[in-house]
């Protein structure tokens, strides 16, 4: 009988299109090492780990693991946004009880900040009541968020490279509309994700690096009214005759009937009206400088799931971090989250290294206000700098079969089932009142 510990692998948060590839690079080096029994996938996150619904990972034909570069969000063993708070102490419980009955020795989460936290309260929980397991986590998060406004502890996160790309093609595309129809349809609102920090409206400025298109990018952080959103457009209307606004989901507006996750976080895309229809409502019943109306376009899921716009940079460090965990996880070394780090030169390339999770549990980054513009209303040179060796240069060439993508699926290999069912604790109760 094996005296290996086996590995619990689970992903958590809103998908990106290259999460998968950073669980492939964790699966594929974790198959390598002389310590790591079994790799299991926890189906849906935390959540998987609570139900005890554990795929077998190790034992998955090897194409299916190798379609995970090509297979975007998180359609694979799932993902959750379920977090472990401090009161839920039957949850906690529940995780050691599964650990043990699956001989459980490393604890790998892949997610954003919120997801560095559960991973930071396992690792510090199983150090508490002295059980020997390994707590690593790895990052993802389309918004850019995780880490310090330094970049010292991570320079960008796998995820945001390829929205960013998204991004970039979409403003082209649409810049094309805009010039062809802009005497019926002067102005488009566009809305981009990043609840607080502008890292993804941001992007739609490497799709004109020259400044040559008449673009407005609004993000969290830009200090402006809607009337003086209004006044700029109309200034840019007289100037150009035409204007595309890209907005941040988290732009103040007001009230917009926002609905909460269960990370406490807005879930903008739940909210009863969206932050594009406000300002074009606004927009068309203040008037415009020229005839015609704004209309505007709101992305959606699709800006984290675009496959087609994946970057091939990010697609290639998604996969490395995946392995740096790995090697975090077989070497011991808990307690922290594999990391890409810049390394100085004008030639972009990184290495791999790793943070402390009590650094980066529940950070959150922000945008470098010395890389908003005076107006309030762009980003600099200096932004554009950082964020465009993130694309690649070409496109991402995907496996088709009669014209359909192929995409990873997994066999259903759960693992046996040896303790009673469990509701989360979170699903059948509130927390305590204070």
């Amino acid at each position: 009988m094996s005296t290996k510990k086996n590995l619990i692998v689970a992903q958590s948060g809103g998908p990106s299109p290259v999460i998968n590839n950073t669980l492939r690079g964790l699966v594929e080096a974790a198959l390598q090492t002389d310590n790591i029994g079994t790799v299991y996938g926890a189906h849906h996150g935390i959540e998987g780990v609570l139900k005890e619904e554990l795929i077998n990972l190790t034992d998955q034909p090897a194409e299916e693991i190798s379609l995970l570069r090509y297979t975007p969000a998180a359609g694979s063993i799932g993902t959750c946004r379920y977090k472990l708070k401090d009161w839920q102490n039957e949850d906690f419980d529940r995780c050691i009880e599964v650990f043990k009955a699956h001989n459980i020795g490393y604890f790998v989460y892949i997610g954003g900040n919120d997801s560095m936290d559960t991973a930071n309260k396992i690792a510090k929980m199983a150090q508490d009541r002295g059980l020997d397991l390994v707590g690593i986590g790895g990052p993802k998060t389309i918004d850019n968020d995780v880490g310090d406004s330094e970049f010292k502890l991570i320079d960008h996160t796998p995820g945001y490279a390829s929205t960013a790309k998204y991004w970039m093609h979409m403003i082209q595309y649409a810049n094309e509309e805009n010039r062809g129809s802009c005497p019926a349809d002067p102005v488009l609102v566009m809305q981009a994700m990043g609840r607080k920090i502008g890292y993804i409206p941001a992007a739609a400025r490497l799709a004109d690096p020259k400044r040559e298109m008449p673009l407005q990018i609004y993000m969290a952080e830009s200090p402006c009214s809607l009337e003086e959103l209004h006044e700029n457009v109309n200034k840019q209307l007289r100037e150009d005759g035409r204007c595309i606004v890209v907005l941040s989901e988290g732009f103040d507006v007001g009230d917009i009937g926002a609905r909460k996750d269960s990370f406490g976080h807005t879930s903008f895309s739940a909210s009863s009206i969206t932050v594009a229809q406000i300002v074009t409502n606004y927009l068309n019943e203040n008037g415009l400088a020229v005839k015609g109306a704004a209309r505007c376009n709101v992305s959606g899921t699709d800006q984290r799931h675009a496959m087609a716009y994946a970057s091939s940079v990010d697609l290639d460090e998604a996969y490395h971090a995946g392995e740096m965990a790995a090697v975090l996880a077989s070497t011991g070394q808990s307690g922290y989250m594999s990391t890409i780090l810049r390394n100085e030169g004008d030639v972009y390339s990184v290495r791999y290294d790793k943070a402390p999770l009590s650094e980066v549990a529940n950070s959150e980054r922000t945008f470098p206000k010395e890389w908003i513009t005076a107006n309030g209303y762009d980003v600099t040179d200096e932004f554009v700098k950082y964020a465009k060796p993130l694309l690649g240069e070409g496109m991402v060439s995907l496996p088709m079969i009669d014209g359909r993508q192929r995409m990873t699926r997994l066999e259903p290999m759960f693992a046996e089932q040896k303790l009673p069912a469990y509701v989360p604790q979170a699903d059948r109760q509130e927390a305590p009142k204070k």
